[in-house]
């Protein structure tokens, strides 16, 4: 399994009190983690060519994780359709954090994807609603964060197919803060927590989650629907009249 990490990578370059958490990047940060679990992890940025999502290296990933907030309308349509389609094909895709305002996951999503938000240093706890599911495998009852950004309801999305995690904060609001679709052959995954003035990828539970996200979207590798005109399987009665 091939996972590609995407980070606008803005805020890394800009703030030093970012850089001072992730010194290698969010992106760098996720791919550290991954690759200690066995994953074969590359990362990708906004200002490479093509932001790093040639058609080559998208054909290869079977997982694309995706981070951004600062820069998402500098995001190319081009490079939006060719995530789409691959999704589409079959690619999985995890969106965190600030990533529900990125351009491919209100494509996929058909919706604003607007919320409420407050930096508040406040406590988060996300509180695990799924148990069975493969995404909060080895978690507890719930991951609590002594530091995040705030994300209220409404969060403007169509109902999930799956919530696997919903998240309280310290000054009262709710929200649904762990989310699963499919669309096309793609399975697709918004985690919320991740704010990047925050320690939150290097929690170990947070990680956990992640990676267990990474083996939850990878292809399932059955073949592609044939579409269009078809010619029948069985004789049909009325033809041979």
């Amino acid at each position: 399994m091939k996972v590609t990490i995407w980070n606008e990578n803005r805020h890394e370059k800009n703030n030093p009190a970012v850089r001072a958490v992730y010194p290698e990047g969010i992106h760098g940060a996720i791919r550290q983690f991954l690759s200690n679990a066995g994953v074969d992890a590359e990362t990708a940025t906004l200002d490479q060519p093509e932001h790093g999502l040639n058609q080559q290296v998208l054909d290869e990933t079977d997982v694309l994780v995706w981070w951004g907030h600062l820069a998402h309308g500098e995001v190319k349509e081009e490079i939006v359709e060719r995530v789409y389609q691959r999704v589409l094909d079959g690619m999985g895709l995890i969106v965190l954090h600030s990533g529900h305002f990125s351009k491919i996951f209100k494509k996929l999503m058909g919706t604003s994807c607007d919320l409420k938000w407050r930096e508040a240093d406040e406590k988060e706890r996300l509180w695990v609603v799924d148990p069975s599911h493969p995404i909060a495998s080895g978690i507890g009852e719930y991951i609590e964060l002594p530091q995040e950004e705030m994300y209220g309801e409404h969060f403007d999305i169509p109902a999930p197919d799956e919530l696997v995690f919903v998240s309280w904060f310290e000054g009262g609001e709710v929200f649904r803060s762990g989310c699963t679709y499919k669309r096309g052959k793609g399975k697709i995954f918004y985690f919320r927590p991740g704010h990047e003035t925050y320690p939150t990828y290097h929690n170990a539970d947070v990680q956990k989650v992640i990676l267990n996200a990474v083996q939850w979207a990878k292809p399932a590798g059955s073949d592609k629907p044939v579409y269009g005109n078809a010619k029948p399987l069985e004789a049909i009665a009325a033809n041979q009249k």
